[in-house]
């Protein structure tokens, strides 16, 4: 149990560094739909680092998140590194969407290296909650980066 709380500390602490990545994203945007998207991402991050340090607290909570399609979009982009206030929007979403597939690998890992089913259960579902984001910054991603079909 010691492990899990700690595994979930560095949950929380991804959390908030998803959700700083998202605000200064929303931050630097001009254009009001960037902005928009940016904000609801940080504010789902928000979320996501209260809900886990209810596991912290014990107030364990059965978490369901739907299965969303991978078509892994994110796996075939490359992204840049880090934001930066001159990012292209479909730059600044690549890196969005590279930052949501690790968290979805890092979560899956720590599934696999779970021993009580509870744990397992509860690491397969936020891998599944990340998994949501980046199916939807892949979504937002094609939409942008493939204009010309439209």
């Amino acid at each position: 149990m010691k492990n899990y709380k700690e595994i979930l500390k560095m949950a929380v602490g991804n959390e908030v560094e998803a959700y700083e990545f998202y605000r200064d994203a929303a931050a630097k945007m001009k254009d009001p739909a960037m902005k928009k998207t940016f904000q609801e991402l940080a504010d789902e991050e928000s979320g996501h680092k209260v809900l886990l340090e209810g596991y912290l607290s014990n107030e364990m909570k059965d978490m369901k998140f739907s299965e969303e399609k991978d078509y892994k979009v994110a796996e075939t982009v490359e992204a840049p590194q880090a934001l930066s206030t001159d990012m292209a929007f479909k730059a600044s979403i690549a890196l969005a969407m590279k930052k949501e597939q690790e968290a979805m690998e890092m979560y899956r890992l720590f599934a696999d290296a779970s021993e009580g089913a509870k744990q397992k259960e509860t690491f397969l579902e936020l891998a599944k909650m990340e998994k949501g984001h980046k199916v939807r910054l892949e979504g937002i991603y094609t939409d942008i980066a493939f204009t010309e079909v439209w």
